[in-house]
C-alpha cells in the first residue's frame, strides 16, 4: 500500500475533525433502519460507525443500551455496569446517552467520579474485581471506536467474564437493537440527563485507583523504580492520561508523560500511513511524535484512546512491530513467573507470527491457536487456564504473578509497563531481546495485505473447507497443514490458512469492505516472503472456484 506523501506530519486544518459538527449530526440524524449502512452492527469489537453517515448516533446507542439492559436482566446480572468511554469526540454525547437509559430502567451504574473517561482495560478489571470483592457479577459498557479516526463512534460491551461479548450475546443485543430501531425509537424508558447524573442508582466511584493499585499482583514495578528505569508515554490524547499519572505517583517511577494533549479532534496527530488521523500506537506514522523521543528514554510505549492496545518504542529499534513484542513478551513472562503452573498455555490468533510457535515450543508449552478476535482468551484468561493471550493488532493480557485472573480484555498499559519490567530485570530492552530471539529461533518477514473482493467470493471465502486447496506447495516449499478451523479450539476462521514448512499466509474476507485481507510470514526473506503473497493471491482465486 502506497504511504501518503503527509504520513507522519499533523493534519492541516481544513482535514481537521470539525467536532461541533460531528455532535450535531449525533444529535439530528435519525438512521434509516432500512438501509443496512445504517442498521446496528457488531463486529469484534462492538458497533462502530460515523454520525454524518446514520450508522452511530443517538438512537443507536439507545438502542443498543435498551438491548442490553434486557440481556442482563434475563442473564441475572445482579451486580453494577461499569461504564467507561474515551476521549473521541462521539464519546461524551454517547456516554450521556448511555447514562440516560440505564438511569431510566433503575440500573446501578458506576462511573468515575469526576466523570472522566475510564480505558477498557480498567471497565474489565473493576468489573472482575467487584465480582471477587462483593461476590456479585458486574458487567460493563465502553463507549470507544477504539483507534479509529475521530469522526468514528463505538460502543461495546463486556459481560461477567469482564472481556468482549461473545457472538451469542452481541448477536442478540445486535437484533433487539435493530428491532427497536426499526419500531422507530431508540429505547422504551430513558430519563434526561440532569436526572440520569443525579440519579440514586449512579455511584460516582474511583475506579482508576484500585487498577492502579493491583498492578503490582501482576507486575514487578518494584523492580522497576529500583533500576532507576527512565520511560516515557503518549496516551495519545485518550483516557490512560489520568491512570498514567497515578501508576507514576503510586509506584514513584521515573515515567514523564510526553504529551498531555487531550483534544477532541485529535488535530495534534500526525497523520497515519494513508493520511488520514488515526489514534494507531502500532503505526510508526501515528506514533511519530514518541519516536522522535525516543532517545531520552530507556523504553516508551503509546495507547490508542482507549488503551486496549499498545506501542513499545526503544532507542536501537524505534517502535517495534507487535508480532515482535508479542514474542518478547511470552518469552520473557515464561522465564520469569515462578508462580505459574507448568500447566498453562499460551493463546495466539492464528494470524500471529510463527516465531511465537518456536517460542512456547521451546519452553515446553501448550500453544492454542484460535480465529481472530481477542474474545477467544477471554474464557482461557477467566478460568486460569491460558497464562497470555495476544493478537496480532497489539492487543493482549496476562495472568497475575501468581497465576490468577488479571483482565480479560486488552490491556495495553499491563504490556506497556512490562517492557518496562525486562528492561529493568534483564538489563535488556525489548528491542535488544528481540534481536537475540530471532538469532536463536529465527528471523521473520510478515505482511497484511488487502485485495479486492465481490460480495459472492467474500461469501465463498468465508465457507470454504481444506479439500478446496488441492496445491501441495507453496513458494517453493511443501504444504504441511490446509486449516479453515483454528487448531487452538476448534472454532471456523471464517477462511483460509495455509502453512508451509518456512512459512504461511491466511486470507480472511472484511466485514465492511470489498476485499478480503491476506496475512503472510516468511522464515525465508523478504523475497520468499513477496513469493508467498503472490502465490497466495493465486490459490485463494482459484478457490474461489469461478464465483
Amino acid at each position: 500500500m502506497p504511504v501518503h506523501p503527509d504520513a507522519g506530519r499533523p493534519a492541516a486544518p481544513e482535514h481537521r475533525a470539525h467536532v461541533p459538527r460531528l455532535v450535531a449530526d449525533y444529535y439530528t440524524h435519525a438512521p434509516d433502519a432500512a438501509d443496512p449502512r445504517q442498521r446496528v452492527a457488531f463486529g469484534t469489537s462492538g458497533h462502530r460507525g460515523r454520525a454524518s453517515e446514520g450508522a452511530f448516533n443517538d438512537a443507536h446507542v439507545a438502542a443498543i443500551v435498551e438491548a442490553v439492559v434486557e440481556h442482563r436482566r434475563e442473564a441475572g446480572v445482579g451486580g453494577p455496569l461499569f461504564l467507561g468511554a474515551d476521549t473521541h469526540a462521539l464519546s461524551e454525547p454517547a456516554f450521556r446517552t448511555a447514562l440516560e437509559v440505564l438511569a431510566g430502567h433503575g440500573v446501578e451504574v458506576v462511573v468515575e467520579r469526576d466523570l472522566e473517561p475510564l480505558p477498557t482495560p480498567v471497565v474489565s478489571h473493576a468489573i472482575l474485581r467487584h465480582a471477587a470483592v462483593r461476590g456479585q457479577r458486574a458487567d460493563g459498557i465502553v463507549i470507544t471506536p477504539s483507534h479509529n479516526p475521530p469522526q468514528d463512534g463505538g460502543i461495546k460491551y463486556n459481560p461477567p467474564h469482564g472481556g468482549p461479548a461473545g457472538a451469542d450475546v452481541t448477536g442478540a443485543i445486535e437484533r433487539r437493537a435493530n428491532a427497536l430501531l426499526e419500531a422507530g425509537g431508540g429505547a422504551t424508558r430513558r430519563s434526561d440527563w440532569r436526572a440520569a447524573i443525579s440519579a440514586d442508582t449512579t455511584h460516582r466511584r474511583d475506579v482508576v485507583g484500585p487498577y492502579v493499585d493491583d498492578l503490582r499482583s501482576a507486575l514487578d514495578l518494584e523492580a522497576v523504580r529500583a533500576a532507576g528505569v527512565r520511560m516515557g508515554v503518549d496516551p495519545m490524547g485518550g483516557a490512560s492520561l489520568a491512570t498514567w499519572d497515578r501508576v507514576a505517583d503510586t509506584y514513584a517511577l521515573d515515567l514523564v508523560v510526553v504529551d498531555r494533549t487531550i483534544d477532541a479532534s485529535f488535530a495534534f496527530m500526525p497523520l497515519d500511513h494513508d493520511g488520514k488521523v488515526r489514534m494507531d500506537c502500532s503505526s510508526p506514522y501515528a506514533m511519530a511524535n514518541l519516536l522522535r523521543l525516543r532517545d531520552r528514554f530507556d523504553v516508551a510505549f503509546g495507547n490508542d484512546p482507549d488503551a486496549d492496545r499498545h506501542g513499545i518504542v526503544v532507542p536501537g529499534s524505534g517502535l517495534l512491530d507487535p508480532n515482535a513484542y508479542l514474542a518478547v513478551a511470552i518469552d520473557y513472562l515464561l522465564g520469569h513467573r515462578d508462580g505459574w503452573s507448568p500447566d498453562l498455555a499460551v493463546g495466539k490468533t492464528l494470524v500471529s507470527s510463527a516465531l511465537i510457535d518456536r517460542v512456547v515450543a521451546r519452553a515446553g508449552r501448550r500453544l492454542e491457536e484460535v480465529p481472530v478476535g481477542f474474545k477467544w482468551f477471554v474464557e482461557g484468561l477467566h478460568d486460569g487456564r491460558i497464562a497470555f493471550g495476544g493478537e496480532e493488532s497489539a492487543g493482549a493480557s496476562f495472568l497475575r504473578r501468581d497465576g490468577r485472573t488479571w483482565t480479560t480484555d486488552k490491556d495495553g498499559i499491563l504490556l506497556a509497563l512490562l517492557a518496562a519490567e525486562m528492561t529493568a530485570v534483564t538489563g535488556d530492552d525489548p528491542g535488544k531481546r528481540h534481536a537475540a530471539l530471532t538469532a536463536e529461533l529465527g528471523a521473520t518477514a510478515y505482511r497484511r495485505v488487502d485485495a479486492p473482493a465481490t460480495p459472492e467470493q467474500k461469501r465463498a471465502l468465508a465457507s470454504l473447507s481444506p479439500a478446496a486447496v488441492t496445491d501441495t506447495e507453496l513458494a517453493g516449499d511443501r504444504v504441511t497443514a490446509v486449516l479453515t478451523r483454528a487448531p487452538g479450539n476448534d472454532a471456523p476462521i471464517g477462511g483460509l490458512k495455509v502453512v508451509t514448512e518456512r512459512g504461511w499466509f491466511a486470507a480472511r474476507p472484511s466485514g465492511t469492505e470489498d476485499v478480503y485481507k491476506i496475512y503472510a510470514e516468511s522464515f525465508g526473506g523478504e523475497a520468499h516472503l513477496e513469493r508467498l503473497i503472490a502465490e497466495a493471491r493465486e490459490l485463494v482465486a482459484r478457490a474461489f472456484g469461478g464465483v
